[in-house]
């Protein structure tokens, strides 16, 4: 078959959450990708559309496979399960890779699926080291008894107003694990995205501090983008009690699960099995020296 490729376009966004929802539902039985994820990704400020995404389409136009480079340092390849086996990710890892390379960077990663067993290999046949572990994590919320939150502490759905305090604590909270982001690219991510939950959102307050926060995000589960407490404020339950809060606001909107994502170099997984979450299922991080 003969295939095709250009620079993604916004338009496109739709496509590609099909293609990666449907190969979701191939490994799991379930896609938990939330559909604006995409076009969040096709907006972040430092993507150069023309030069850092490659769309593969099929003779008759459809959108079959993708890739985006961030940076030079992260990747991502996603094929449509219809077309596996058929060199698609090999090309557009290659893609990838030179896009990389043509910007200096010394390195590049990319996620892999742990139920993607051709990934795997993929990456191990091009010399990818195995760099981080993320894990998805659930929490069924009919069994959640909220609990109060500490005392002097302050529980509140997300406020608008607040943005730039809530963007400066979750740099603060995370820029020691991540690269730390500019106001606009932490927005396109977070309040700013169509799926965004704001009365579902919670923000913990020491005084008129904020000192914790949950991002909230409506999709097939509820779905938590961001958990952060303030460093000071740690270890007094005050995760939980936001925890709590947002799980019943998506038992409201009718959701009957809350999953979130961790990574192992957060240290954080212990800290959520103790809230109640589980893991549901993982990927790999796996990052090749250039």
């Amino acid at each position: 078959m003969d295939f095709s490729g250009r620079a993604a376009r916004l338009e496109d966004a739709q496509a590609i959450y099909e293609l990666i929802a449907a190969a979701e539902v191939g490994w799991h039985g379930q896609a938990e990708v939330v559909p604006d994820r995409v076009a969040a990704d096709l907006r972040r400020p430092l993507i150069d559309l023309a030069l850092d995404t490659l769309v593969v389409e099929a003779p008759d136009g459809e959108v079959v496979g993708w890739a985006w480079n961030h940076g030079g340092k992260r990747a991502q390849v996603d094929v449509h399960p219809s077309y596996w086996g058929q060199g698609l990710g090999t090309q557009l890892l290659g893609w990838a890779e030179a896009r990389s390379r043509a910007v200096g960077s010394e390195w590049v990663s990319q996620t892999v699926d742990d139920a993607d067993k051709a990934g795997t290999a993929l990456m191990q046949s091009r010399g990818y080291d195995v760099l981080a572990t993320n894990w998805l994590l659930e929490r069924p919320l009919a069994t959640v008894e909220p609990q109060e939150p500490p005392a002097g502490i302050r529980l509140a759905p997300y406020e608008p107003e607040r943005a730039q305090e809530v963007y400066e604590l979750a740099q603060d909270v995370f820029g020691a694990q991540q690269r730390r982001k500019s106001f606009e690219e932490w927005a396109e991510l977070t309040i700013a995205r169509p799926a965004f939950l704001p009365a579902a959102s919670t923000l913990a307050y020491d005084g008129n501090s904020v000192v914790g926060l949950v991002i909230a995000l409506d999709g097939e589960e509820g779905y938590v983008e961001q958990l952060a407490v303030g460093v000071d404020h740690r270890n007094r339950g005050i995760a939980r009690a936001m925890l709590d809060r947002t799980c019943r606001e998506f038992r409201h909107a009718g959701r009957d699960s809350l999953i979130l994502w961790t990574h192992s170099g957060t240290g954080a997984l212990a800290m959520y099995e103790h809230l109640g979450l589980r893991v549901r299922r993982s990927t790999t991080v796996h990052r090749l020296t250039l």
